[in-house]
């Protein structure tokens, strides 16, 4: 099984935490993928990943499988441990409402964010910039920690008692607004002990 990723940028980063929480990583080959340098719109690449981004998973028999939330369900059932996307069909459901909610008010409008209203990855890969656009997601981006924050205010975790995917969707998304500079507000407790928490976390914390 191969993973064709970049080191420390947002998606990959939650493909190798569900990895960890797993205890799989090991059974996992890491490809780099040079995104700096353009490698992941290359003809070789699209080959490989007709969505030209990181992370693909392809599998022994050549199975490629592109789409983190794609990824993680392949990832949470082919290996033994926690259940990553709940158990039963309510806790799936709920997870999935909430990772969507995460990745789309959260990480996804960082991105937009960066990508869009900042350099982002530099006038080379930037060849399309809608500033407005971007300063709308980042007000998403602040909307949304705070919606989190009232959720973590009775919940132990994202979508309930347990770690799940929609954590590891959230988590990332934090730290990609650290990187594009977009502070979680002081006064969202919640969000800010959770983050503490699930820092020290095993699959993270390594």
């Amino acid at each position: 099984m191969k993973v064709y990723d970049t080191p420390g940028f947002p998606n990959p980063t939650r493909v190798r935490i569900a990895l960890a929480e797993k205890q799989a990583t090991d059974q996992v080959e890491f490809v780099p993928v040079d995104v700096m340098g353009g490698e992941h719109r290359s003809d070789a690449f699209r080959a490989i990943n007709p969505d030209a981004t990181v992370p693909c998973l392809e599998l022994g028999d050549g199975t490629r499988i592109s789409q983190c939330n794609a990824i993680v369900e392949y990832i949470d059932g082919a290996f033994d441990g926690p259940a990553l996307l709940g158990r039963t069909p309510r806790e799936r459901a709920f997870v999935s409402m909430m990772n969507i909610r995460a990745e789309n008010g959260l990480l996804n409008a960082v991105a937009a964010y960066f990508h869009h209203a900042t350099d982002g990855l530099g006038p080379d890969l930037e060849t399309y910039q809608n500033a407005d656009w971007g300063q709308k997601q980042r007000g998403l981006a602040l909307e949304t920690m705070a919606y989190l924050d009232g959720v973590l205010a009775s919940s132990e975790y994202i979508a309930g008692d347990a770690f799940t995917v929609a954590d590891i969707t959230t988590y990332a998304g934090l730290i990609f607004a650290d990187f594009a500079k977009i502070d979680i507000p002081a006064n969202l407790g919640h969000l800010l002990a959770w983050r503490a928490k699930v820092s020290e976390r095993r699959s993270i914390a390594a």
